[in-house]
Parts: structure tokens; C-alpha cells; sequence
């Protein structure tokens, strides 16, 4: 019942505060649709790991990126429906908390931390980069850490900071309209960065995974999370999430954009960072709840350590 209430006071406050805004006018929602692509390997290479830059004119930053304008736009048009847990990010939600799990196992391992105590995060600076509405990174923050959220999209922030300010334990959560290439631009560093079905969206996983690398502190820790690229993941996350269960809009994703779980390790090994633990995610549409499995076919995390380069003498 509690619950209920919190979800009825966030809906009120919303519409409250952004009642005026038109999110289809806004940003209109594209209506292109995935389709399989002709898979070429030299093509897949040269587009996907050394790709041309994309401009950023919608996500205010004079750097390059990685983003690509056209995935900017997509999760604009869907911004308002962050914290309807029976909205397009309904699946998002509904793994939530074994991604939460992953990360707070991993983390403790890493930074050795008891993982039972009630804020085991606690000393930690910790960046939720794609942070969306900050449905990863108020988990983090009650779980001790020291929080910092940037998104590309300025609405998502908005909704973010405006959720996080309903409840004192998430309302010190640093949320900023920007993209990892500015924080790295601006020195920041943090314990851990954390970039979760991200890379899959970006233009240039090459550029995007050195970026997270720079913004981690030596020692610290780097998590990704996306899906891979197999026939099974097209199925499940294209074919039956998109268009037979709707769990997503159409054209969420794009196949050809996935990464296997090879090709992330080798992205992160050439950013000078070493994957440690991996695990897959996997969905029983009996009970409705994700679970960690070494079963990595389609939804995966990692856990890689930032590397540390010594000087010869």
C-alpha cells in the first residue's frame, strides 16, 4: 500500500511540475523499425569499433562523443514514463534488483566491504553514466555511495532530480545534463563507473569504453552491462520484448549494435581495463524475476579493475 502511495505522489508531483511540457513535441517519437541486419564483419569492425563521430546538437556539449543524435531523441520521446513501472521501462524495473545485486557483491569484493552491513557502498564515489530517471543510482546512493548521475538527455535529468528530492536518502544524488567525454574533459575521476545498457546505444564503443575508463580512479572499477549479440538475444530482446510482449517500444534496439561478450572484454582490455567477473542475466515468466546466471546469451554485466601502467626505471 505504501508503495502504491509513493508511485500516486510521484505521478502527482509530475504532472504538477511538467504538466506544460509535450514530450511529442519536444522530441517526436521516430517511427523507423528494426530490422535484421545483412551482417558484414569488415563492415561491423570498421562502423562499429572505429566509427565516424556523431554530432551531439541535442545534448548541449562541444566535445566529441560517442552518442548517436538518433538514440538522444528515442529516449526523449519516452522520458516521462521513467518511474511507471507498467511503462516502457518496465523491464528495466523488473531487473533492477538482481543488477543491484551484481553490482554490490562486485563492488564489496573489489573494495573489500562487508556486503552485509546496511550501507556496504559507503566512502565510495560511484557514477551512473546513462543514468536515465536514476533508477540505478538511488539504489547506489541508499546503499551508501556517493552518487553522480549524467545523462545526454536534459529531460531525464529534470525527471531525475525531481524523484530523488521525494526522499532524503537519495536527495544528495549529483545529477547533470552531460556526456562521459565532458566529465573526462573536466578531470573528474570516481571509484567506480557504472554504464549499464549503454554502450549498445552509443556510436562508438571504442571511444565510449575509453572514456569510462578515464573517468575511473586508479584502483577503482568499471561495470557494464548491454546484451549480446547472438541469434538468441534477437529473439528474446528484439522479437519478443519489442514486438510479440511489447515489453518495449519498436526500435528500442538495433541487432547489429550489440557486442559480444568477447569483444567488450577486448574493448575494455585495450582501454587499459581487465574484466573479472561477468554474469548473465536470465528471466523466469514464471515467477515474473530476473536472476544472475552463467548463462551470458543475452542480457550480460561485467566487472572490469582499472589498470594500473608502471614507468620503467
Amino acid at each position: 500500500m505504501a508503495y502504491r502511495s509513493s508511485q500516486h505522489l510521484w505521478r502527482q508531483t509530475y504532472r504538477t511540475v511538467f504538466r506544460s511540457t509535450n514530450p511529442n513535441v519536444l522530441c517526436p517519437r521516430l517511427k523507423s523499425k528494426s530490422q535484421l541486419p545483412i551482417y558484414s564483419a569488415s563492415t561491423f569492425v570498421l562502423q562499429r569499433f572505429y566509427g565516424s563521430k556523431v554530432g551531439e546538437s541535442g545534448a548541449a556539449t562541444s566535445v566529441s562523443s560517442s552518442l548517436k543524435q538518433a538514440e538522444v531523441a528515442k529516449f526523449a520521446a519516452i522520458a516521462e514514463t521513467w518511474w511507471d513501472i507498467e511503462g516502457p521501462f518496465k523491464p528495466l524495473h523488473a531487473m533492477n534488483p538482481t543488477r543491484v545485486s551484481f553490482i554490490r557483491s562486485t563492488l564489496c569484493r573489489h573494495f573489500r566491504k562487508d556486503p552485509n552491513c546496511a550501507r556496504p557502498l559507503e566512502g565510495l564515489k560511484i557514477i551512473d553514466v546513462g543514468c536515465g530517471g536514476g533508477i540505478l543510482s538511488e539504489p547506489l546512493a541508499r546503499l551508501g555511495a556517493t552518487v553522480t548521475g549524467i545523462d545526454a538527455v536534459e529531460k531525464n535529468i529534470r525527471i531525475a532530480r525531481l524523484h530523488a528530492g521525494l526522499d532524503p536518502s537519495t536527495s544528495s544524488i549529483e545529477y547533470s545534463c552531460a556526456t562521459a567525454e565532458q566529465l573526462v574533459e573536466l578531470n573528474r575521476e570516481f571509484d567506480a563507473v557504472i554504464a549499464l545498457e549503454v554502450i549498445e546505444h552509443v556510436a562508438n564503443p571504442s571511444e565510449f569504453c575509453q572514456s569510462l575508463a578515464a573517468l575511473t580512479a586508479a584502483n577503482g572499477a568499471t561495470v557494464i552491462s548491454t546484451i549480446n549479440r547472438s541469434m538468441r538475444a534477437y529473439a528474446a530482446a528484439i522479437v519478443a520484448a519489442e514486438y510479440i510482449l511489447r515489453w518495449l517500444p519498436r526500435g528500442t534496439h538495433q541487432w547489429s549494435s550489440f557486442l559480444t561478450p568477447e569483444e567488450l572484454v577486448l574493448l575494455l582490455q585495450r582501454a587499459s581495463i581487465s574484466v573479472q567477473e561477468m554474469a548473465g542475466f536470465v528471466y523466469n515468466p514464471l515467477t515474473g524475476k530476473w536472476a544472475l546466471s552463467d548463462d551470458v546469451s543475452v542480457n550480460f554485466i561485467a566487472l572490469g579493475a582499472k589498470q594500473i601502467h608502471r614507468k620503467a626505471l
